[in-house]
């Protein structure tokens, strides 16, 4: 059976997203626009997690979510899971705004925070997950999830889309963090996962440290 949260999620989302690519008026309401936000359209950062720019996008972050959502719920519960989501979501939407707060022209749409916060959780519980590439190729997860983040920070440095990398990271940190919280024991048990799923965390520290972002 299905997790009926997930479904709610994927569903809503999809909706949500369609709308915004058949009515650019809705799609410009509803993006992370700095600008709008400085004004006081807080909600923004929540509703540009449910747009997003294409349909591949929108593929890419619910098949992620998909694969990955039972490695969290399965372990945690479904409490938690939606908390992984929902604060994954809200601390990458924050950490934009750090980096991005007084670029009033930058824009971004999609869940990929609140995501990348369920990816890290499932891959510190379940260091042994493989998944599928193209539904073929069977990689380790951690490689997806530190490479995923590498892609981001070339995003973050390259700006030429208007895919919310910087969220990625706000979300990576916040379901990192969620999950240690709640199995403090993972430091201990899955060490060397905990050390490789930061790489790509203190990779964007040392480029913000260096002025590349």
């Amino acid at each position: 059976m299905e997790n009926i949260y997930v479904m709610i999620i994927i569903i809503t989302t999809t909706i949500v997203t369609l709308k915004g690519l058949n009515d650019r008026y809705f799609f410009k309401k509803h993006q992370f626009y700095v600008r709008s936000i400085n004004a006081g359209q807080q909600y923004r950062l929540i509703s540009s997690a449910f747009l997003h720019a294409d349909i591949f996008h929108l593929a890419f972050n619910m098949i992620a979510l998909y694969s990955f959502a039972p490695g969290v719920y399965n372990e945690l519960g479904n409490i938690t899971f939606i908390l992984i989501y929902g604060i994954s979501l809200v601390f990458g939407s924050l950490l934009t705004m750090v980096f991005y707060g007084n670029d009033n022209s930058y824009r971004a749409v999609g869940a990929s925070g609140a995501v990348t916060g369920v990816i890290y959780s499932a891959i510190l519980l379940n260091p042994d997950m493989m998944i599928g590439i193209f539904g073929v190729v069977p990689i380790p997860a951690y490689v997806f999830g530190v490479a995923y983040m590498l892609y981001s920070i070339y995003g973050m440095v390259d700006k030429s889309d208007n895919i919310g990398h910087s969220a990625h990271f706000g979300g990576a940190i916040a379901g990192y963090v969620i999950t240690i919280l709640k199995e403090p024991s993972l430091i201990y048990h899955h060490t060397s996962m905990v050390i490789i799923l930061a790489i790509p965390i203190i990779i964007l520290y040392i480029f913000v440290k260096l002025g590349k972002i």
